[in-house]
């Protein structure tokens, strides 16, 4: 009988213990996580323990006990399921949904924005400034790049959306070089598919090129339709291009800030002064807008712009209006620099 009575204290104990441990358990999970600043920010590494978590978090200032959080992280089963990344943490979170943050996975990608009009030199400035990706590349040639891309292209330029990526913190910056080439791809596939009728363009990739032209010719999306008019007007009648930066990108690091006469003289592959037709690769990384343009220019006959210098153009059939059009909005401009 006193057996029975011993039996039956320990196991109430025991409950008692566990409600206990269920109350308090309860109540830490719940409990308002306050620290100084609006947010932390913590790396987990893969293969991160729940106490390893704990001395981050701790060192980043959340207010945490190191045994409280692993014991929760065990309680909740959290404990093999931290999820690497770079997660921000904000005050007056609790314990419960901390958790639950790194049961998910809810960590702060990294946003890197490549600006239309910028060139692959300037892409790969961009990814190597970036201290958030792991640089594999670093010191590869662009045929490297191109080569881990499983690329058909020898050459870089304008194979790469511009857009804002967003992307894990510690991946390879490759991974994001394949996000922007493949997003230019589809783009380029999706609009050659829906493009205009009798277009000179043999390939997709002729498109492109004119579309990274149009791009560094004009900002303003809504007269990308008549530049590109333009230039495909000039290409079926036969006339050169005549754009300025073309010549611009063919003089690359020649080039002083402001073209000459000379530049428009120096015969490079890309100088459309010099040689008929479009240049051998895109001059730049054209966006969504310019490529469009590009394959659905305006039915004007429009075969000269000229800059008003307030940000807009002024289009024009002939020689002799655009002419006019250069005397009154750049006077103090040579005739080589209005297109």
């Amino acid at each position: 009988m006193a057996l029975s009575r011993n039996l039956v204290k320990i196991v109430l104990g025991m409950l008692v213990a566990l409600l206990g441990l269920a109350a308090w358990t309860g109540y830490e999970l719940q409990r308002t996580l306050i620290f100084s600043g609006d947010f932390a920010e913590v790396r987990v590494a893969a293969g991160s323990t729940a106490r390893g978590v704990a001395l981050q978090l701790r060192a980043a200032g959340v207010p945490i006990r190191s045994w409280e959080f692993v014991l929760a992280a065990t309680l909740t089963r959290t404990s093999r399921a931290l999820r690497a990344g770079r997660y921000r943490i904000e005050s007056q979170t609790n314990l419960l949904a901390l958790l639950q943050k790194f049961r998910r996975g809810d960590i702060e990608r990294v946003q890197l924005t490549i600006v239309d009009g910028s060139d692959f030199a300037e892409l790969r400035d961009l990814i190597a400034q970036s201290h958030d990706l792991r640089h594999d590349t670093l010191g590869w040639s662009d045929a490297q790049i191109l080569q881990a891309l499983g690329a058909t292209e020898t050459e870089p330029e304008g194979l790469f959306a511009p857009d804002t990526y967003a992307i894990d913190p510690d991946a390879s910056d490759l991974a994001l070089y394949g996000l922007a080439y493949h997003a230019q791809q589809d783009r380029l596939e999706q609009a050659w598919q829906a493009r205009g009728p009798d277009l000179p363009y043999a390939t997709a990739y002729q498109a492109l090129t004119m579309a990274s032209i149009i791009e560094k010719e004009t900002g303003r999306v809504q007269e990308r339709p008549l530049v590109a008019a333009v230039f495909v007007n000039r290409q079926r009648l036969g006339m050169p291009l005549q754009t300025d930066p073309t010549v611009i990108y063919g003089l690359g690091a020649d080039f002083s800030g402001r073209l000459h006469k000379r530049d428009l003289l120096r015969d490079t592959p890309y100088n459309t002064y010099t040689r008929a037709g479009l240049p051998p690769t895109p001059i730049s990384l054209p966006g969504r807008e310019a490529i469009e343009a590009a394959l659905h220019p305006d039915p004007s006959p429009v075969l000269y712009f000229v800059a008003r210098g307030d940000g807009t153009s002024e289009f024009s059939t002939t020689l002799a209006d655009h002419n006019r059009a250069v005397a009154r909005f750049q006077r103090s401009v040579a005739h080589h620099d209005a297109q």
